[in-house]
C-alpha cells in the first residue's frame, strides 16, 4: 500500500514497502548480516519469501519468476562472495532479456574504498552485464531509484538491474513518501510500418516467420497464431523459445537453435522474406550468424522489436518496427492478406519436414534408456500446461527436438547455454504455481552446480521432478572434444553419485531408472509420492547426440584428418 504521509521509517522498511507499492509478491534471497533490516522489514509484509542455498540459485529463480510473470523477479543477495555467487543469475537475464532486480547488501558507507570486508564496487562488477547497476546511498531516495529499476528493467529490451544497499543505509530512519505504482512501457507500430510489411508479403514468393525474445504474453502469442493462420506464414522459434508458437500447429516448422533441422536452416537461407519478432536473431539462432548475411541480409528482412537500439545493432533491415510483441501482435489483428498467399503448399512441405526431424519413433540411440521414448512418455502424460525446466548440455537436446509445446508459459530454458539452471527454475516455477506440474531436465554435470536447490525444494514442499540424466561427463564438451581432438580424453570425464539415494538423504524421492520400460512406472510413482523427486536417469554414453553416437563422432574425425 503506497505510503502518502510523512512517518519516520528505517531503510529497509522503505526498501520493502516500495516492493510491496510494484507489486512484488515474491522475492527470493540467500540471507546475509548486510541487509538484516531489510529481511526485519520483510518479517511482517505480505511478500511471499523463499531461502534458497547458494546466491546462483537464488538469481536464477528471480530470472525463472521473469521470464513466466514477464515482472521482474527479485533477489537477495549479501555483499561480496554472495553478490558474485548471484553474478551468474544475472548474466541469464542480461542474454534471455529477462526482468529481474537484484538488490546486494553493502558495507557501510563509512567503509567505503578500504578494501573492507567483502568489499566490491557493484556498479563496476555489474555495470558491463546489467541494464543498469547503481547504489543507494540516501534512504530518503529509495522510493525514486526503486521505481526507476523497475521502469528499466521491464522498458525496450528486458533486462537485470542490480543495487546496492549499505548496511547503514538501511538501518537509518528518515522521512519519504512513495512513489507511485510502475506502469510497464509498450512501445507501438505505426500504421506506416504495418502498411510496408503487408507490401513486402504480398510481393513475397517464399516468407518465413521467427518468433523469439521476451515480453510476450498468451493473448500475444494467440494474436501471432492467427496472424499466421491469415497468411498461411511458416513460423519458426528462436533458441529455447519453443513455448511463443503452438508445435502442434500447421504452420509451426522447427526451432532454429542448437543442432537444428538442416531443411530449416536451408530454409531460412533460401526465403525471400525473412520476419524476426521479438528476438536478436543471436549466435545460436542464427547458426553462428550465417543465417542471414551481416550487415546486409540478402533476403528482404524486417525487424521487429521493442529495443530501438537492437534494430539495425547486427543487421540492416528493410523494414524496421519498433514495437514490444504484446503491441505488435495485437496490431496484426486487422491485417489480411489481399490475395490468396502463393505459399500455402510450402508452408505445408516446412510442416512435414518438421514432423519427420521431430519424430521420437525414427531415432534408435545406444543403450537400454532411450530418451526418445522418454520424451514421447512426458507428451502423453503431462498436462497441457506442464512447465519443463533445463539448464545447458547435450541431454537438452532430446527435449527440445522430440518435446512439442503447446502453451505459453510452459518453458523455461537459459538462451545463454547457463548450466545448472533447470532445478532452481523448477523449484520458482512451482513457488509461483504450485498446482501446476514442473519438471525438470538436467545433466550430471549440469546438476551438480545448483543440486543443493533440491533442498529448497524439499522445504518449502515442492513436488517437483527432476530427471538426472547421467551419462558420466560433461557430454557437450565432449561431443566437441571427440569432434576437434579425436580420441584424446582430457577434463570431461566425470564419477557421479547415487542421485536417487541424494534424493532420498534430503528428504525427497528417488529412483533409479535404466531401461525404458522403467521410466513411466518410476515417474508415476514420483508424483504420487507427492515429494520433491529425481528419476536417475543411467545413459549410455555413446548417446550423445540424436544423429550420432560419440563413437561415430570420433571416427568422422579421424577420417577427415586422414
Amino acid at each position: 500500500m503506497q505510503n502518502s504521509s510523512l512517518s519516520q521509517r528505517t531503510g529497509g522498511q522503505v526498501l520493502v514497502d516500495q516492493l510491496l507499492t510494484h507489486g512484488v509478491q515474491h522475492v527470493f534471497c540467500v540471507p546475509g548480516e548486510s541487509f538484516l533490516a531489510a529481511l526485519d522489514a520483510l518479517h511482517d509484509a505480505d511478500i511471499q519469501l523463499t531461502v534458497c542455498r547458494q546466491e546462483g540459485g537464488a538469481a536464477m529463480m528471480a530470472e525463472a519468476h521473469g521470464k513466466l510473470t514477464g515482472r521482474p523477479g527479485v533477489c537477495f543477495v549479501t555483499r561480496g562472495p554472495g553478490a558474485t555467487n548471484a553474478a551468474h543469475g544475472v548474466h541469464i537475464a542480461q542474454q534471455d532479456s529477462t526482468p529481474m532486480i537484484l538488490f546486494v547488501g553493502q558495507i557501510e558507507r563509512v567503509a567505503r574504498g578500504r578494501d573492507a570486508f567483502q568489499e566490491l564496487d557493484y556498479r563496476a562488477v555489474f555495470g558491463p552485464f546489467a541494464k543498469w547497476a547503481t547504489e543507494i546511498d540516501d534512504p530518503k531516495r529509495i522510493p525514486e531509484i526503486v521505481a526507476r529499476a523497475f521502469h528499466v528493467a521491464t522498458s525496450g529490451r528486458p533486462g537485470p538491474v542490480v543495487i546496492a544497499l549499505p548496511e547503514d543505509m538501511l538501518t537509518e530512519r528518515c522521512e519519504t513518501r512513495d512513489a507511485r505504482p510502475f506502469q510497464p512501457l509498450e512501445t507501438h507500430p505505426g500504421v506506416a510500418g504495418l502498411d510496408a510489411l503487408d507490401a513486402l508479403l504480398a510481393s513475397a514468393e517464399k516468407p518465413v516467420a521467427l518468433v523469439g525474445g521476451s515480453g510476450w504474453t498468451a493473448q500475444a502469442v494467440a494474436q501471432f497464431t492467427a496472424f499466421s493462420e491469415r497468411f498461411a506464414l511458416p513460423v519458426a522459434v528462436s533458441f529455447r523459445r519453443q513455448m511463443l508458437f503452438p508445435a502442434d500447429h500447421p504452420n509451426f516448422i522447427g526451432d532454429l537453435g542448437l543442432g537444428p533441422n538442416p531443411k530449416l536452416v536451408e530454409r531460412f537461407a533460401q526465403a525471400d522474406l525473412v520476419l524476426l519478432i521479438g528476438g536478436r536473431l543471436s549466435e545460436a539462432s542464427s547458426q553462428g550468424y550465417t543465417v542471414l548475411r551481416i550487415p546486409d541480409p540478402v533476403q528482404k528482412f524486417v525487424h521487429v522489436h521493442a529495443e530501438g537500439a537492437e534494430l539495425g545493432r547486427v543487421y540492416q533491415p528493410d523494414l524496421a518496427i519498433h514495437a514490444s510483441p504484446v503491441a505488435f501482435a495485437a496490431a496484426l489483428a486487422e491485417r489480411r492478406p489481399a490475395a490468396p498467399p502463393r505459399w500455402r503448399e510450402a508452408t505445408r512441405r516446412a510442416r512435414a519436414e518438421y514432423e519427420t526431424w521431430s519424430d521420437p519413433a525414427a531415432i534408435r540411440s545406444p543403450g537400454r534408456l532411450q530418451m526418445p521414448q522418454v520424451i514421447t512418455y512426458l507428451q502423453k502424460h503431462l498436462p497441457a500446461d506442464a512447465i519443463l525446466c533445463n539448464g545447458a548440455g547435450n541431454y537438452a537436446t532430446w527435449l527440445h527436438r522430440f518435446f512439442r509445446f503447446g502453451q505459453f508459459g510452459t518453458q523455461l530454458a537459459p538462451t545463454s547455454g547457463s548450466m545448472g539452471y533447470g532445478t532452481p527454475a523448477a523449484v520458482a516455477a512451482k513457488r509461483l504455481y504450485p498446482q501446476r506440474t514442473v519438471v525438470a531436465f538436467a545433466g550430471d554435470g549440469c546438476f551438480l552446480m545448483n543440486g543443493q536447490e533440491f533442498a529448497t525444494a524439499v522445504q518449502y514442499d515442492l513436488p517437483i521432478v527432476v530427471i538426472v540424466v547421467d551419462n558420466g561427463m560433461y557430454g557437450t564438451i565432449r561431443m566437441h572434444q571427440e569432434k576437434a581432438y579425436p580420441g584424446r580424453v582430457s577434463a570431461t570425464a566425470l564419477r557421479n553419485p547415487d542421485f536417487a539415494a541424494y534424493a532420498r538423504t534430503f528428504g525427497g524421492h528417488g529412483e533409479r531408472v535404466q531401461d525404458t520400460e522403467e521410466f513411466g512406472p518410476a515417474f508415476e510413482r514420483a508424483v504420487a509420492s507427492g515429494k520433491p523427486a529425481i528419476l536417475h536417469c543411467v545413459l549410455d554414453p555413446e548417446a550423445i547426440t540424436p544423429n550420432a553416437s560419440l563413437s561415430e563422432l570420433r571416427a568422422a574425425a579421424l577420417g577427415a584428418q586422414r
